[in-house]
């Protein structure tokens, strides 16, 4: 009987141990690998510079991906990995629950299903460049098979960088902030504010607002307005400084007439943003209402909607999510739905579609890749009106003296009498209109008489100064153009418009401007903390004097800069996000104490608290949050240090000529190699970046070859 017992037992534990190593090898062996690109040797060379920043040569286009991704992957081959996982609906797989939450995503929006209807359709050498990127990540990871995360996970094909650029490019107007709203028990943002779904929901997708756009900063200066008759671009593009959506800067050169140095994203196989021998731009996020919510009338079992007097099927499909608890990996299913709006959201509050600018569709491949091989501001404004790209403010200078600022938007058309910040009855087509807003009729202010241009996530009718600045009464309500301001964008037109005569160090000083305006949103915020009664409380007494005593700056020479910096955080957790003023009083109370607890003081010095830390880099920063020295969010480090991790990230200074010759200088907060410690690029431009300075891009071949630190063919 006790024998017969232990049996059991024994064979109860083995049972346990066989369902434990079953959850912790079905995920790979039940995923299907992708079918590989078409076999192809690609001629690319990769040339590191003396900052190991890869410049990329090949006799065509796809030679040139292949390297991009080859030498990305020597850099950061950890989260290009984790672009793959993404598009494959398996980061859930790699990462855990808040992979998950992304392949719900790329399920409810259906990408994979637009990349795999699509990708055929685009045009030859997109699909080549494609296809050659995808073969540069398959190379690394066939030499590198330690380094590899996931099983199956390679090799990889241009419909998964298709699908990646089909999910992600939504992000940046805001599409997760109404998805999170409407998964997780909260409001929905201010534009499409009006009801409010309650249904907690384990597999919530996040509203990320405060990860993804907290801010950037762009500016334009003509050869009217320049002191030498020179044009200059300044990019200051705001992103985390590592991650899937950190800035990876390069070099690119083709035998075929492409030659493009900037910056570009993991997953992406070009330069997103920089110049060519006689054009450059940057780009800026801007927050236009792009999204329409319409609550469904649905029957009793969920499974009909009512629309036009009919009922129709909700189109419904279950998604196996996969997650990662430590070495295990669960299936969760999860419902997909969809109507004739868009995708569909379920919760105790009912039933709500989402329509969205850009979705369904590959275009913004095409349009980012013709952009850089664009040789002037028509082939430009062409490539720009393939209107792929949902949204992003661009901004443009070029070899002839042409300076733009194109408010680019993939704007809904939309029909008078409904309102579309609000949700929207689903029931009737009355409030649907099928296609997007023309390019002509989207916002452009080119070459004003002002002779400069600017922007800082502010409205596009604050970026010229007095008497250049578009009329918003030109442009409909029902394009949902924000009029929101920061003081960044304040301050950039502030200090431009104060000079009439903008030199390259006038630029260069303005670009690192460390100043709240007195005519930005910042003053009523500081004017309420500052009069807040501290009802016998001697440390808000003394950290109220501290501040009227602050003089307004980030630059780390004077009193009370740390705890206005805080304090500007605060502020920018209700401004940015369009949300009510929090409480001024609970807000410097919680200043003050953390000061206190982790400083001994109310006034450390700024470059104290504020650091920036990489390995065994920790070097002090200036700036804050929404100031043009951007240290946009930080983390507590235990020590109490705030470690910027988000704010200024890659700069480019771009200048032409007056015979119309580019050169540029560039910097990074980290190095080329920002995942790799090993590496002597893991953190040497830190010193550099703090420091306000810059280096040589070496877009000319000539100036490479004195800057070169190796050449190898990948």
């Amino acid at each position: 009987m006790r024998r017969g017992w232990r049996n059991g037992a024994v064979g109860l534990v083995l049972l346990g141990l066989a369902g434990a190593v079953g959850l912790a090898i079905w995920e790979p062996l039940a995923a299907s690998s992708a079918v590989a690109p078409p076999e192809h040797r690609y001629d690319s060379v990769i040339a590191r510079d003396r900052y190991g920043v890869p410049h990329i040569f090949g006799k065509t286009d796809p030679d040139v991906a292949y390297g991009v991704a080859y030498a990305h992957a020597e850099d950061d081959f950890a989260t290009l990995q984790e672009a793959v996982a993404m598009a494959r609906g398996r980061l859930g797989a790699m990462i855990g629950a808040d992979g998950a939450k992304v392949d719900y995503t790329l399920a409810l929006l259906g990408a994979r299903e637009t990349a795999q209807r699509d990708y055929a359709k685009q045009p030859a050498d997109v699909r080549a460049l494609l296809d050659a990127y995808a073969s540069g990540l398959n190379a690394y990871a066939r030499r590198h098979p330690g380094e590899v995360r996931l099983a199956k996970l390679f090799p990889a094909n241009g419909e998964d960088i298709a699908t990646g650029f089909v999910l992600r490019t939504p992000f940046f107007f805001g599409l997760d902030q109404t998805l999170g709203a409407l998964t997780g028990d909260k409001p929905l943002p201010r534009e499409d504010a009006g009801a409010t779904p309650d249904s907690p929901d384990p597999t919530a997708l996040p509203a990320t607002g405060e990860a993804m756009p907290n801010g950037s900063n762009a500016f334009v200066v003509a050869p009217k307005r320049s002191a030498d008759g020179f044009t200059r671009v300044v990019s200051n593009s705001h992103q985390p400084w590592k991650g899937p959506v950190a800035w990876y800067e390069l070099s690119v050169q083709s035998g075929t007439g492409w030659h493009f140095s900037g910056a570009t994203f993991p997953g992406v196989p070009f330069p997103v943003l920089g110049h060519n021998e006689t054009l450059g731009w940057t780009n800026t996020v801007n927050r236009p209402d792009l999204t329409d919510v319409y609550k469904l009338v649905t029957n009793a079992e969920g499974t009909q909607y009512r629309f036009d007097g009919k009922w129709l099927p909700l189109q419904a499909r279950r998604v196996w999510l996969k997650v990662a608890f430590g070495p295990f990996v669960l299936p969760i299913p999860k419902m997909a739905y969809h109507a004739v709006q868009g995708p569909v959201v379920v919760n105790k509050s009912g039933a709500f579609a989402i329509r969205y600018a850009g979705a369904d569709q590959l275009r913004m491949i095409e349009e980012y890749y013709r952009l850089t091989r664009a040789r002037n501001f028509a082939e430009w404004q062409k490539a720009l009106a393939i209107q792929g790209v949902p949204a992003t403010n661009f901004l443009y200078g070029d070899a002839q003296g042409n300076i733009a600022y194109v408010y680019n938007a993939s704007f809904p058309n939309r029909k008078p009498g409904f309102d579309y910040k609000h949700v929207l009855p689903g029931y009737t087509s009355r409030d649907l209109a099928a296609g997007t807003v023309p390019f002509a009729q989207v916002p452009k202010n080119v070459n004003p008489a002002s002779g400069f241009l600017i922007n800082a996530n502010n409205t596009p009718f604050q970026a010229a100064g007095a008497g250049s600045e578009l009329n918003s009464a030109n442009y409909s309500a029902l394009l949902g153009i924000e009029t929101d301001t920061t003081n960044r964008g304040t301050r950039a037109v502030e200090l431009m418009g104060q000079d009439s005569s903008i030199s390259a160090a006038d630029l260069e000083r303005i670009k690192y401007d460390t100043g709240v305006s007195r005519l930005s949103w910042a003053v009523r915020w500081y004017r309420d903390v500052a009069a807040i009664d501290p009802k016998g409380d001697a440390q808000l007494s003394a950290a109220v004097a501290l501040l009227k005593r602050w003089n307004w700056d980030f630059d780390g020479k004077h009193p009370g800069q740390a705890l206005a910096a805080i304090l500007l955080r605060t502020g920018q957790k209700w401004h940015y996000q369009r949300r009510p003023e929090l409480d001024p009083r609970d807000a410097l109370l919680k200043a003050a104490a953390y000061l206190q607890t982790h400083f001994g003081t109310l006034d450390p010095p700024l470059g104290t608290v504020l650091r920036l830390r990489h390995g065994t880099v920790d070097l002090p920063l200036d700036g804050a949050p929404d100031v043009l020295r951007a240290a946009s969010t930080w983390t507590e480090a235990e020590d109490g240090r705030l470690v910027v991790n988000h704010g200024d990230s890659f700069i480019m200074f771009m200048t032409w000529d007056k015979k119309g010759r580019v050169s540029s200088q560039s910097i990074q907060p980290y190095g080329a190699a920002t995942t790799r410690p090993e590496s002597p690029h893991y953190s040497d431009q830190a010193p550099l970046f703090v420091a306000h300075k810059t280096k040589p891009v070496n877009f000319w071949r000539e100036d490479l070859r004195r800057n070169v630190e190796r050449v190898y063919r990948p």
